[in-house]
């Protein structure tokens, strides 16, 4: 059996220097990390504001990795990260491990 319809790719340059480019916050922007209960029927959540890029596609990333690290449920709003109840303390440490120093 031959490989008529075998066809090999060698696009894995570009596709490591996409990610390259793509994997960029601004590590140095002031990110704000509060508590809040205003507005969700009593409930606390915890807001993450100025992460210091636009990519959604970066932040959904980093939504999915905070939230498998403080074992709660989130979501990305306007570019900010809701966290379900009050995970300041972890996101703090989260973000500080991902690099993040201006908390």
């Amino acid at each position: 059996m031959g490989k008529k319809n075998w066809i090999e790719f060698d696009n894995q340059e570009k596709k490591s220097e996409e990610t390259a480019k793509v994997d960029t916050f601004n590590k140095r922007s002031k990110i704000n990390i509060s508590k809040q209960k205003k507005g969700k029927k009593g409930k606390t959540i915890t807001l993450i504001r100025g992460l210091g890029t636009d990519d959604e596609i970066l932040l959904k990333e980093l939504l999915k990795k905070i939230k498998v690290f403080c074992g709660t449920g989130g979501t990305l709003i306007d570019r900010n990260i809701q966290l379900q109840g009050d995970m300041v303390s972890k996101s703090i440490e989260f973000l500080r491990k991902e690099g993040f120093h201006n908390l």
